[in-house]
C-alpha cells in the first residue's frame, strides 16, 4: 500500500486571495502532492489549507509553502479572531494510509528542523511530535499568541526546539510555527442564535475536555481551587478529545461554539453537535446549523447519517447519497452557506475526476456500452451488475419492512438487514468496473514488447499475473453475491409478505450473477499455467455455486407459498 500523509497547515491571512494563491501556488508545484481544500476565513484573517501525498513530497510542499508564507506575510500587522502566533501558525501531519504515527513523527521532526535550520524561523513540536508532554498541547506552545512571542523567546523554559530563540528582525515578521504530528482532526463550528460571546464560551465551557475552573461559591468569581501542587482545579466538559471555545463572528452575525474534534472515533461530528444542542438548550439558546471548516473522512459523514436516523427509527440501510443527505440536514451543515460534499469529503477528492466508471453510466448507457463493438464491459461485470441489482431487491423489501405500518418495533431487525444488504450492493458496484479493469490488464499485458529474452519473460509473466487477476475478481462476485443472497432469504421468510415475489426476484438475480461469474472463471483458468492455482480455485468455485443452487431453491419454496397464501 502506497504511504501518504496529509498536511494542514494554517496560514494567517484569509483576505487576501492573491497572498494566498501565491502560497497554494508553492504546493501544487510538487509532483506527488494534491491540494485538496483552501479554506479562507475573513473574520479569523486565517486560511486553512489541506493536501495529501506521499510523506516525502508532502514535506517538501509544506516546506515551501511555510517558507512562501513567511516572505508575504508579516505579523506585525495581522489582526484576526482566531489564536495565532505565526505566518504559518501550525503545520500538523496526519497520516493516512500505509503509515504508522511513529513514522509521521518523525516526518513532522524533520519538517521541523529544517523550517528552523534553513528559514530561522522559531518551531515548537506538538501533539504526537512533542518532546515534552507540557508541549503535546498546541494551546501551551501558543499562549501569549504572537504579542507575547517577544517575551517568551526570552524564557529559558520555552526555547523553540528549533530555529533561533529571538525575536529578530525576521522573526518580528514571521513569528512562529508549531509543526506537529495528530490524529485527522476535525475543525467544526456549531451555529448560535445568539451574538454573545460569553453565552457561547460558557456553552464551549460544558462541552470542552478541559472544561473550566473550579471555583468555591459563586462560578464566575469565586475564590478558585487549587491542587496540593498549586495548580487550578478544573471541572472536566462532556465531550473527551475536544477542544471548544465561543466567540463571534460579525460576517455571520453569529457567536459560534469552535470546537477541533481531535480524535473523531472518540468524539463524532454528531455527537458533538447533539451534546451542544443539549447544553446551548439548558441555557436558553437554540442551535441553528454547523460549519465544518476544511475536510472530513466519509465515514464521519455516513456514520453521522446513521446516528440521525436512528434518533428517528428509521432503518440505516439507505445508499451513501441519502446518508449524506441526512448527516447535512440534521447538523444545518449548510445553514451558513451551501455545503458540497465534492469539496468537503476527502476521499471525493482524491477521485480522478477523468476516470470513467461504468457504474456511472445510465441503466441504458450501460446497456448501450456492453451492446457495442467494445470487449469490455462482458459477462463478469455484467455477473456483477445483475448481483448488485438482485441485493438491492433484498435490500429495498428490509426497507419497506422497516417502514410497515404496525411492525415499528421490529425497525431495528430490517434496518440491520438493509443495511448489511448495502454493503454488499456497494461491493459488487465496484467489482462491475474492477472486472473490467482485470481484462484491461491482460490486454495490457499482451501489448508488452518482446524482443529479447528478458522481455518474453516479462511480458509472460504480466499475463500470468493478470490472468490469475481476472480469475479472482470474478470469483469475488461469486463469493459476494452468495453472501448476498442471504438478505433475500430473510426477507423471503421474515419481510413484508406483500414484496415477497421482489425477494424471489433478488434471489434469482443473486444466483444468475454466480453462474455467470463462474463462467468467467473458468474461461480466465485456461490461460493460466499455475495448475495448482487454477484448480484450488475452481474447487472453491463450484462449492460456492452449488451453495448458492440449494440457497436460491429454498427462497424460491418460500416464496411460492406465500404467494400462494395472499
Amino acid at each position: 500500500m502506497r504511504k501518504l500523509i496529509e498536511c494542514v497547515p494554517n496560514f494567517s491571512e484569509g483576505r487576501d486571495m492573491n497572498i494566498i494563491k501565491q502560497i497554494t501556488d508553492e504546493i501544487e508545484k510538487i509532483e506527488g502532492v494534491k491540494l485538496l481544500d483552501v479554506d479562507p476565513g475573513a473574520a479569523t484573517n486565517r486560511t486553512v489549507v489541506t493536501m495529501v501525498g506521499t510523506p516525502d513530497e508532502v514535506i517538501e510542499a509544506a516546506f515551501q509553502a511555510v517558507k512562501k508564507a513567511g516572505e508575504i506575510i508579516d505579523m506585525r500587522h495581522h489582526k484576526g479572531e482566531h489564536p495565532r502566533f505565526g505566518a504559518t501558525d501550525v503545520c500538523p501531519l496526519v497520516p493516512v494510509a500505509g503509515i504508522t504515527m511513529e513514522e509521521t513523527v518523525e516526518y513532522a521532526r524533520k519538517l521541523a528542523e529544517r523550517i528552523g535550520n534553513e528559514l530561522e524561523i522559531p518551531v515548537y513540536c506538538y501533539e504526537n511530535a512533542a518532546f515534552t508532554e507540557e508541549r503535546q498541547n498546541l494551546a501551551n506552545n501558543r499562549k501569549g499568541e504572537y504579542e507575547g512571542l517577544k517575551e517568551k523567546l526570552t524564557d529559558p523554559h520555552w526555547k523553540p526546539d528549533f530555529g533561533p530563540a529571538a525575536f529578530n528582525e525576521r522573526v518580528a515578521g514571521t513569528g512562529a510555527t508549531a509543526v506537529g504530528a495528530r490524529d485527522f482532526l476535525v475543525a467544526f463550528n456549531v451555529n448560535l442564535n445568539t451574538t454573545s460571546t460569553r453565552r457561547a464560551n460558557a456553552i464551549a465551557f460544558d462541552v470542552r475536555e478541559r472544561g473550566r475552573v473550579k471555583r468555591i461559591g459563586n462560578p464566575l468569581t469565586g475564590t478558585i481551587v487549587k491542587d496540593e501542587n498549586g495548580k487550578p482545579v478544573n471541572i472536566p466538559g462532556s465531550l473527551k478529545a475536544t477542544k471548544a471555545i465561543g466567540w463571534f463572528i460579525e460576517e455571520y452575525g453569529v457567536a459560534q461554539i469552535s470546537m477541533n474534534l481531535t480524535n473523531i472515533s472518540i468524539t463524532p461530528v454528531h455527537v458533538a453537535f447533539d451534546e451542544v444542542c443539549k447544553k446551548a438548550d439548558a441555557r436558553g439558546i437554540r442551535v441553528t446549523g454547523s460549519e465544518l471548516v476544511g475536510l472530513i473522512p466519509l465515514e464521519a459523514m455516513l456514520e453521522a447519517g446513521r446516528y440521525f436516523l436512528r434518533k428517528q427509527k428509521r432503518s440505516v440501510g439507505v445508499d451513501r447519497d441519502e446518508l449524506l443527505k441526512i448527516a447535512i440536514k440534521s447538523m444545518g451543515l449548510d445553514d451558513l452557506k451551501p455545503f458540497k460534499p465534492k469539496e468537503k469529503i476527502i476521499e471525493f477528492l482524491l477521485e480522478d475526476p477523468n476516470e470513467k466508471k461504468l457504474i456511472d453510466m445510465t441503466a441504458e448507457g450501460l446497456a448501450n456500452e456492453t451492446a457495442s463493438e467494445s470487449p469490455a464491459p462482458g459477462g463478469g461485470s455484467i455477473a456483477a451488475y445483475v448481483g448488485a441489482l438482485g441485493v438491492s431487491l433484498g435490500t429495498m423489501v428490509a426497507n419497506l419492512s422497516a417502514h410497515k405500518r404496525g411492525w415499528d418495533d421490529r425497525w431495528e431487525e430490517f434496518s440491520e438487514v438493509a443495511a448489511r444488504g448495502q454493503k454488499f450492493k456497494d461491493e459488487l458496484l465496484r467489482l462491475v468496473d474492477e472486472d473490467t479493469n482485470a481484462f484491461n490488464k491482460i490486454m495490457d499485458a499482451f501489448g508488452l514488447p518482446k524482443k529479447t529474452d528478458e522481455e518474453k519473460a516479462a511480458r509472460a509473466q504480466a499475463i500470468e499475473d493478470a490472468s490469475k487477476y481476472a480469475m479472482e475478481v470474478p470469483f469475488k462476485v461469486m463469493q459476494t453475491s452468495y453472501e448476498s443472497i442471504n438478505v433475500m432469504r430473510a426477507m423471503a421468510e421474515n419481510g413484508n409478505p406483500n414484496s415477497v415475489s421482489d425477494a424471489g426476484v433478488g434471489a434469482l438475480c443473486a444466483m444468475t450473477a454466480v453462474e455467470g461469474a463462474y463462467l468467467n472463471v473458468k474461461i480466465n483458468a485456461t490461460g493460466i499455467k499455475d495448475t495448482a492455482f487454477t484448480s484450488s480455485l475452481l474447487k472453491k468455485a463450484e462449492q460456492v455455486m452449488n451453495q448458492t443452487r440449494e440457497c436460491r431453491d429454498a427462497i424460491m419454496e418460500v416464496v411460492e407459498q406465500k404467494i400462494s397464501e395472499l
